[in-house]
């Protein structure tokens, strides 16, 4: 293609409509017709990234190979693509203001008055644009952020106006996703709220090209002819987004609507060829018929808001399926967690995970869920944090360093046996200072953890952390029976740690972040081996109390 297209998804009505989930779903289906395909996203707020943001706030922080810091909608991208993003797919208004200010500190505007218009938007449309003037992308989907009429978007929605002027007919187009309300009192559903978002964005000088309609009941033709009509809006750029059993449907939904022949003809783009969804129809295969059932605790110190661990519960549905296993999930606050509550907390679960997080606030919990885990032989992976309460714990209750504990919760601790590494001790800015993105790992030949990369000797994964294991005492900890089963040749740091199979069949800390490279098309090796474990400690419990 000589000219890349672009595709601008706004949303309206509410928030939470799931424009992500609907961006990727077209991004799936123009890849599986042959165009190279991307998604953005960009995010109204005025944090540089979400990397400060608590979870409550924003659900979980996202990052890529390339160390960004992201808004978790990302993970969704990569999840259905099974591409990687980076620094590029994900802008903040934040991000925007500070390269704008930076370049007037400069004196880069010639004496110029820096304004919303033209500087602000200018440097929104040279973001959108960045991935498609690299030649590597047919298509770039760009998702805004919030809703048409918030005062956060005005910029965006302004510099997607000028862009549509600009790049001009069929070269990029609107997607508008609303909200069609059942209104149980009436026995209707209702479409004034979407033709009022639709008005909104007229006003602001942006006609929808194609409109998705999400909707708890069946949209009726005459409800489709109606929105046509006075959204002017093409009667087949109508498309109905029924609620789904599961985000993974709604590629195949949208394919039935027909949202990928109303797109590939309104930015004049031949039908290379039919969307190959086999494998996509394999794991929705196995995810909605499993043989099995396992259940696995949770525990974190924000489950309150599922999206804080969002890329850790997709994981398990990714790796669920290639088990052929439903995965029930079981969220415990690990504050909930004090001493003599364990059994009746943690009763009935064939696996225990240890969440990451940070800060003091219900450590203790998980240090007595790892024990838990420990002691009675439940299948166990500790993921960032989670590895670093294993550590503290096998310090504790097997070595007998009784008060090991992380300089992050302790900084009198005579046993720090996770410590600060000493580039970060006089970091005063929080913001994208941690261990950050991809970083290598050298397994340790014969561990179980290279059993369960199936073999590998290096491998890649991606961080988010400040502390780290304190090699100080490796020596210690392992002639005690912890492993250090992965290591960074670079900074000589413990990525992994582990117990012996014939100590326990399946426990596992790894200080990275797996579930960021988890995807319907390759489930993460450690979920999958996870759920594995899982199943067959159950079958093992199952076959003792029949006995």
């Amino acid at each position: 293609m000589s000219q890349t297209k672009y595709i601008f998804v706004t949303g309206g009505v509410t928030s939470s409509l799931g424009k992500g989930i609907i961006a990727a779903s077209l991004a799936k289906l123009l890849q599986a017709r042959g165009y190279k395909t991307t998604i953005q996203k960009l995010d109204p707020y005025i944090n540089v990234d979400p990397g400060t943001l608590n979870p409550y706030e924003h659900g979980e922080c996202y990052v890529t190979d390339d160390g960004a810091e992201t808004d978790l909608d990302l993970g969704h991208y990569e999840r259905f693509l099974n591409v990687n993003t980076s620094q590029a797919n994900n802008v903040t208004t934040g991000r925007i203001y500070q390269s704008v200010i930076d370049k007037e500190r400069r004196g880069e505007f010639l004496g110029k008055t820096v304004q919303v218009v033209p500087h602000i938007t200018n440097e929104i449309k040279e973001r959108i644009q960045i991935l498609g003037n690299g030649g590597d992308y047919d298509i770039v989907i760009t998702e805004i952020g919030g809703t048409v009429g918030d005062i956060e978007s005005l910029p965006y929605i302004e510099a997607v106006r000028q862009l549509l002027w600009e790049l001009g007919e069929n070269n990029a187009i609107v997607i508008h996703l609303t909200l069609v309300p059942f209104l149980a009192a009436a026995g209707e559903l209702k479409t004034k709220p979407t033709q009022h978002s639709v008005k909104a964005l007229m006003e602001s000088g942006i006609k929808a090209d194609v409109l998705v309609c999400r909707t708890e009941h069946q949209i009726s033709d005459e409800i489709k002819d109606k929105l046509a009509l006075f959204c002017n809006v093409k009667r087949e750029a109508v498309i109905q987004s029924i609620d789904a059993s599961t985000i993974y449907d709604v590629p195949v939904l949208m394919q039935e609507e027909g949202l990928d022949k109303v797109v590939l003809q309104k930015l004049a783009l031949a039908n290379i060829m039919e969307p190959n969804l086999t494998q996509w129809s394999q794991f929705l295969e196995r995810h909605k018929n499993p043989k099995h059932e396992v259940s696995i605790g949770l525990i974190g110190k924000y489950v309150e808001l599922q999206d804080s661990y969002k890329s850790i519960l997709e994981s398990f549905i990714h790796a669920g399926a290639a088990n052929e296993v439903k995965v029930n999930i079981r969220s415990i606050h690990s504050e909930h967690l004090p001493d003599g509550n364990l059994e009746k907390k943690l009763k009935g679960l064939d696996g225990i995970l240890v969440a990451p997080g940070f800060g003091e606030r219900g450590i203790e919990g998980k240090i007595n869920a790892v024990k838990y885990a420990r002691e009675n032989g439940i299948p166990f992976l500790g993921i960032c944090l989670g590895m670093q309460m294993a550590v503290i714990e096998y310090a504790r209750n097997v070595v007998g360093l009784a008060d090991a504990n992380s300089t992050e919760m302790n900084g009198n601790s005579e046993n720090p046996v996770i410590n600060l590494m000493e580039e970060q001790k006089n970091i005063t800015d929080k913001g994208g200072t941690m261990r950050l993105g991809a970083w290598g790992c050298e397994l340790s030949e014969g561990s179980l953890v290279q059993e369960v990369y199936e073999g590998a000797s290096e491998i890649s994964e991606r961080h988010r952390h400040r502390y780290e294991f304190n090699s100080e005492y490796k020596t210690q900890l392992e002639e005690a029976g912890l492993r250090a089963s992965g290591i960074n040749k670079e900074t000589n740091l413990v990525e992994i740690v582990e117990l012996e199979p014939k100590v326990h069949p399946w426990f596992i800390g790894v200080q990275y972040h797996p579930e960021y490279k988890s995807t319907v098309a390759n489930p993460h090796p450690l979920f999958v081996g996870f759920v594995k474990a899982a199943l067959a400690y159950k079958k093992k419990q199952s076959s003792a109390s029949m006995a």
